[in-house]
């Protein structure tokens, strides 16, 4: 408990010990003026507080809240003479308040937890002497040492030594991963058993735990429907519903001239009904604790309107590389025409040196240093075919089949699966080389678990040929799979089935290249994308790590979440609407009254905690 908790708490016990005492008093029949006393001092107590904030209110024509309802109540009951139902209705409603507080402050550990993963401190290498600095002191291409037991402060790249690394703050995955000279380690990682030195490769500012803490600072800013709709509702329901509290006090006394203060009575117990802290308190409160248990598992959700949108999804459509498929790429063939084979694959490679693109790097690896001894000039990148450059003097064009037509250069096609990149050199065709990538070993898994979720459409979409896509489609039981596309084409095939679709679409990519596409979608999904600033400023959703399984379970998170949602608006206002009824026809005192704004409120309140508890 926070201190301003154990404050109120202190105060429910007192005033709960004088409210206990005026009552024994009051059945002695002695000492009125003592039990008056008691009750009176025992409201202080507990309602000192809300009346204060009900004044603020009114000061800055605020009024109509629920302080003001709760004050009003309350007040009209001491006055009536009704002490004890005066002084519960206000004692009740600060142990609701306390409740609250405190099931607010257990959602927020799930985030709390994640904001944890922010170092403190990085031990940094200066001239030759060790010094601890602010990560924010540290420069990209410093090095730091990071020892057993230790957050790694800046992502970076090892130097030396071996380790075992702990993910789970960021990612949520439990199991090490094991991390060697030249191996890349992220930000908020723990380094579990030794000792290692690791080249800065990204200012603090810009580093994986910056990127995350940046998300979960924001992911309530965005706001879901229903919360949106909760908000608008209290805003008309609240001053109605005083209008009819004035109303119930005052008409029936034109009529009827005996009973006035029976009138009064009630219309005090319907303004303690229909104060709407129930809905106020536990609809945002399931949105917060879903982001918190999606967060704890590695899945950084930017608002809880994204939330309520992967609930409504009915399509996911994936992208292949690196998505479905490892983006880890072999060579698997090399066929010149009239090249050496060793120098075409190192030209290739000169054209493709700096493209980020799975299949050029896998090149490029292929060549070894043998790309090195060329000198290039005017590189450039085509998107979604390839690229073009000047390799010492010759012409060099690399990619797919789309490329070699753009310089109008005929090739030869092949029938098989892996993924063909075309050389041409000074207009003239000069081989190819055969590339492959593998499917990741949950993926199927992955779709499986999607369908059994009921997503109607599973949809992949492809740079890659015809029969390379039908191959990977063909493995993961995915009915629908687009081949041979450029950038724009995935926008334009996106939009084509966002309008043909009753739900909510979800597009999956691992942010190369993807960022037109992961903005068109309903919900954008960014996998294992913390280096991509592309993919986390376009993505609704960022997965830390890259297990494709995290789709469903977000899926899940998110259908459970607003379930829960739901639950506590049908039931808030089912029960609301039959204790007005009540309290307007004198069919229920204070207590009823006190139960359908305390009692439905706490039991709303233990209904939204059900989203930190997801078991999947």
């Amino acid at each position: 408990m926070t201190r301003k908790q154990r404050q109120v708490l202190l105060r429910i016990i007192v005033s709960a010990v004088f409210l206990i005492a005026a009552v024994l008093i009051d059945k002695s029949g002695k000492l009125e003026i003592l039990s008056s006393v008691f009750y009176l001092t025992a409201y202080f107590i507990i309602g000192y507080d809300i009346i204060m904030k009900a004044a603020s209110s009114l000061r800055h024509r605020r009024f109509i809240d629920e302080n003001f309802l709760m004050s009003i109540a309350s007040v009209g009951a001491v006055v009536l003479g009704e002490f004890f139902e005066g002084v519960a209705v206000m004692l009740f409603y600060q142990v609701g308040e306390l409740f609250q507080s405190c099931a607010v402050a257990k959602s927020r550990k799930s985030i709390a937890a994640l904001m944890n993963i922010r170092p403190d401190k990085a031990r940094v290498i200066i001239n030759g002497e060790e010094q601890t600095v602010s990560p924010e002191k540290v420069a990209v291409d410093d090095v730091i040492l990071v020892g057993p037991g230790e957050k790694i402060p800046l992502d970076g790249v090892v130097l030396s030594g071996e380790a075992c690394i702990d993910a789970s703050p960021l990612t949520g995955e439990s199991v090490p991963v094991s991390v060697k000279e030249g191996s890349e380690v992220a930000a908020g990682c723990i380094c579990t058993d030794s000792l290692i030195k690791i080249r800065v490769t990204k200012s603090f500012a810009q580093s994986s735990v910056s990127k995350i803490l940046e998300l979960v600072e924001n992911s309530m800013a965005s706001k879901s429907k229903s919360e949106r709709f909760i908000t608008k509702f209290a805003r008309y329901y609240t001053p109605i519903v005083v209008i009819a509290a004035i109303l119930l006090a005052a008409v029936p006394q034109l009529f009827i001239s005996a009973g006035r203060m029976e009138w009064v009575r009630r219309a005090l117990i319907f303004l303690v009904i229909s104060c709407p802290c129930a809905l106020v308190i536990s609809v945002p409160l399931s949105f917060f604790g879903g982001i918190g248990s999606a967060s704890r598992r590695g899945i950084l959700v930017k608002g809880s309107n994204y939330l309520e949108a992967l609930a409504k999804c009915d399509t996911v459509v994936f992208d292949k590389t690196g998505t479905l498929t490892k983006g880890s790429f072999t060579v698997t063939g090399v066929y010149p025409e009239k090249m050496d084979e060793r120098i075409l694959v190192a030209v290739c490679a000169a054209a493709e040196q700096h493209s980020n693109h799975p299949i050029a790097k896998t090149v490029v690896a292929a060549s070894g240093d043998d790309y090195k001894r060329f000198r290039v000039s005017n590189l450039r990148e085509v998107s979604g075919k390839g690229s073009i450059a000047v390799v010492e003097k010759w012409e060099v064009a690399v990619g797919n089949a789309a490329l070699m037509e753009e310089v109008g250069v005929s090739c030869t096609v092949s029938n098989g699966a892996d993924t063909v990149v075309h050389i041409a050199v000074n207009g003239e065709y000069e081989g190819y080389i055969t590339v492959a990538d593998t499917i990741k070993e949950n993926a199927e898994k992955a779709v499986l678990s999607l369908k059994e979720a009921e997503i109607e459409n599973i949809v992949m979409l492809t740079g890659d040929k015809q029969e390379v896509a039908e191959r990977v489609a063909s493995a993961l039981h995915i009915e629908k799979a687009y081949h041979e596309l450029l950038p724009a084409d995935k926008v334009e095939i996106l939009e084509g089935i966002i309008s043909s679709s009753e739900g909510k679409v979800i597009f999956a990519g691992d942010g190369i290249n993807d960022a037109p596409v992961l903005t068109r979608a309903d919900v954008g999904i960014a996998m294992g994308a913390l280096g991509s600033d592309a993919a986390i400023e376009a993505a609704d959703v960022v997965i830390a790590d890259d297990d494709i399984n995290k789709i469903p379970l977000a899926i899940k998170i998110a259908r459970k979440t607003c379930d829960i949602a739901t639950q506590n608006i049908v039931f808030a206002l089912g029960i609301k609407a039959l204790f007005l009824l009540l309290g307007a026809f004198g069919a229920t005192g204070m207590a009823g009254a006190v139960f359908a704004d305390v009692g439905v409120a706490i039991i709303a309140i233990l209904n939204s905690m059900r989203t930190l508890k997801y078991k999947n």
